[in-house]
């Protein structure tokens, strides 16, 4: 008997026959996953508050069979419940589900100004993870499906009045790796932290905007250039897949080498 197994093939659409549930999937980043889960062979079901936008992304990608969207507002639990519900009505089962709702700005008001609304509102992410997670595990653990939570590099790092973001952001990476250990071994749960990732031209058609973008902004990157909404849904792609069997419970930085670099000003 080989001490090896024999070389095989790796999937060349590796979320084939999979459904994965995207929340804020209509516009940014959300609808950079989206795409990437379409291109991967699977069947999404877009969730966000933006009806427009998730129309317009039926409409651009014409995929019926494959595509579909729910209004939703992650914050609400009755909401999300009939968000489950859809999805299974329509494709019949969820395999992954990626948790990206939330207040994208990292920027808010001065700590001793804040009230404690906006504390809350800005902490919707968080709240929408657990929501979400809640009431889809019964349906991914039934196929051994992944959670994806989209955290943030302000989870590790951070500029003056952002505690609420990074307090929401910090709290899904924490999330993360608890509900790794509760929810395992039938369901994988990892977080993505994105750094710098233009999102002009991945908006509402109404919105879209050629990103201005200096030489400087792009030198700022190890990688040479400031991230798009598909890096992010290419590891997505990943870590949903079989070919991410053994990961868990684990933070993913993306931010082409941002955070590694040494910067002082002159």
């Amino acid at each position: 008997m080989p001490l090896t197994p024999p070389v095989a093939d790796w999937p060349a659409q590796p979320l084939r026959d999979r459904v994965v549930v995207v929340t804020g999937g209509a516009q940014g980043v959300g609808r950079g996953i989206a795409q990437a889960v379409l291109g991967a062979g699977g069947s999404v079901m877009i969730a966000d508050l933006d009806a427009d936008a998730g129309k317009a992304c039926l409409k651009e990608w014409n995929l019926p069979e494959r595509a579909a969207f729910q209004r939703a507002d992650v914050a609400s639990e009755r909401s999300v419940q009939a968000l489950v519900k859809a999805t299974l009505k329509r494709f019949g089962r969820i395999d992954g589900l990626v948790n990206n709702a939330g207040i994208a700005s990292a920027h808010g008001t001065p700590l001793a100004d804040m009230s404690m609304a906006e504390w809350q509102r800005r902490l919707s992410s968080l709240h929408g993870a657990f929501l979400c997670s809640k009431h889809a595990l019964p349906a991914l653990n039934a196929q051994g499906g992944a959670i994806i939570n989209i955290a943030s590099t302000r989870a590790w790092q951070s500029e003056a009045n952002s505690e609420a973001y990074a307090a929401a952001k910090g709290g899904l990476v924490a999330f993360t790796h608890a509900l790794a250990i509760s929810a395992g071994p039938n369901v994988r749960v990892n977080s993505i932290s994105p750094g710098w990732i233009t999102t002009d031209a991945w908006q509402a058609p109404a919105r879209r905007r050629t990103p201005k973008l200096s030489r400087r902004d792009h030198a700022q990157h190890a990688v040479g250039r400031v991230g798009q909404p598909e890096d992010i849904g290419a590891l997505a792609v990943f870590l949903l897949s079989d070919l991410a069997g053994f990961i868990t419970g684990q933070d993913h930085i993306v931010d082409g080498g941002m955070s590694r670099t040494m910067i002082y000003e002159d």
